[in-house]
């Protein structure tokens, strides 16, 4: 099998395939051939893991998560190209699936039995956020290790009292460890997207930082929190509760806050 990083491979696979890339759906294919070994090492995946990867595309990083896992089970909407590039490997899966559809609970308990489970991808860019949310909320997983842009990187990676914290940051670094391990240039991709990527590690925390009475509540609050961003935590707060401004004030100040 010819290398999946180079151009003429692609080109030609993509043309045999009548396979057209989406910007729609945020496909950008891996044409540095050193990147997928560098994010599979990031990852720490070994024999003992069981890999869920999304949007494989045309396998360059499955074939390298392949080669670690002890499974790897990918999460796609068209088979075309994954059908050839992938054809004989044994511990390869492939779900036809829309990954935000998917009951990722009951994939895992199907697919890997008694195995730490790991998820490692270059993620379509249009379903980062709310792929993430599903995936920390699943509570399945060891370790999330994603390339996506940096932007969204920077965001889940924020600390509190800076211009990226928000609601993201905080739903990341309530389940998870965020650490943005190194950039990645536009050049590593076909065809090459306007922005910067990065790739991030997120270690699923035994525990979260904060007891809470009710989950359901604290993301309320927290979404209600960072409704209005320039107007008081009273004004904003209103957004998620009905309560009148002198009663939040009177909660807030009960807090302990100004």
């Amino acid at each position: 099998m010819p290398t999946l990083t180079d151009l003429s491979t692609i080109r030609d696979l993509c043309a045999r395939y009548d396979f057209a890339l989406s910007k729609g759906f945020g496909q950008n294919f891996i044409v540095n051939p050193g990147l997928p070994p560098k994010i599979v090492d990031a990852s720490g995946v070994d024999k003992r893991y069981g890999v869920i990867e999304i949007g494989p595309g045309i396998g360059v990083l499955t074939k390298e998560l392949a080669k670690r896992a002890a499974k790897v089970v990918s999460i796609e909407v068209d088979e075309r190209l994954l059908a050839e590039t992938m054809a004989g490997v044994d511990n390869f899966k492939l779900v036809l699936q829309d990954v935000l559809k998917v009951d990722l609970k009951a994939l895992i308990a199907q697919e890997f039995p008694g195995m730490p489970v790991a998820v490692c991808a270059n993620l379509p860019y249009n379903i980062t956020a709310p792929l993430l949310t599903n995936c920390v909320k699943a509570g399945c997983f060891a370790s999330i290790t994603v390339l996506i842009q940096k932007e969204v990187a920077q965001r889940i990676c924020a600390r509190p009292g800076t211009a990226d914290y928000g609601a993201f940051s905080l739903l990341m670094q309530y389940y998870t460890e965020p650490e943005l391990l190194f950039t990645v240039p536009n050049t590593c991709f076909l065809p090459m997207p306007k922005v910067t990527s990065a790739v991030i590690r997120c270690m699923t925390r035994e525990k979260p930082p904060v007891t809470v009475q009710s989950e359901a509540l604290l993301w309320r609050t927290v979404k209600a929190g960072f409704a209005l961003r320039r107007k008081t935590l009273a004004n904003s707060l209103q957004t998620g509760f009905p309560l009148s401004k002198q009663e939040l004030t009177q909660i807030i100040a009960s807090c302990g806050l100004p």
